[in-house]
């Protein structure tokens, strides 16, 4: 599950296995260099209406406006219509488009980011480590880049190794 900090107040989280980030597509000229330079007045986005992308850009966002499409995938279509000066979504698909359609490019950094993690009812610490050795593991060993692969989940990277403590 998401690693959230309301759930973290019951549940113990292992490290994250899976990280999904958040990013936006440009066009190769846009003066648009860095994730904090689309927060600015004038700028739209383009955000498939209702994504986790939508909510947290709604929240966060103070300057630059939303324009919200059905879907994801809308989004960068409606984008590349013309007249909006990025699309915000997933960053492995938004890369996929741009290497497919010159012209384009993904701002480097996110504004986001879903960490996947395993988690535990919170006191049961014997059950945590056990997890959190599992999960490291798994990343370790390449069973969380293959599941991925195996699954076709595109969307999603292995997450880093667990720093040694």
């Amino acid at each position: 599950m998401a690693i959230d900090p309301v759930r973290a107040e019951q549940i113990g989280f292992t490290e994250p296995y899976v990280v999904i980030e958040g990013s936006y597509l440009v066009r190769d000229a846009s003066p648009i260099r860095t994730i904090a330079d689309v927060d600015r007045p004038r700028v739209r986005v383009a955000v498939g209406r209702g994504a986790a992308y939508d909510l947290f850009l709604t929240r966060s966002l103070t300057s630059a406006e939303l324009v919200r499409a059905e879907t994801s995938a809308g989004a960068v279509a409606l984008f590349a219509l013309g007249g909006l000066d990025a699309a915000a979504g997933v960053r492995q698909p938004l890369l996929a488009y741009a290497a497919a359609n010159p012209g384009y490019r993904v701002i480097e950094g996110r504004f986001t980011v879903i960490e996947q993690a395993m988690g535990t009812p919170r006191g049961r610490n014997a059950g945590l480590a056990f997890l959190r050795d599992f999960v490291e593991d798994a990343k370790r060993s390449g069973f969380v880049a293959a599941a991925l692969v195996r699954h076709d989940q595109r969307d999603a990277m292995v997450a880093p190794l667990a720093a040694v403590t």
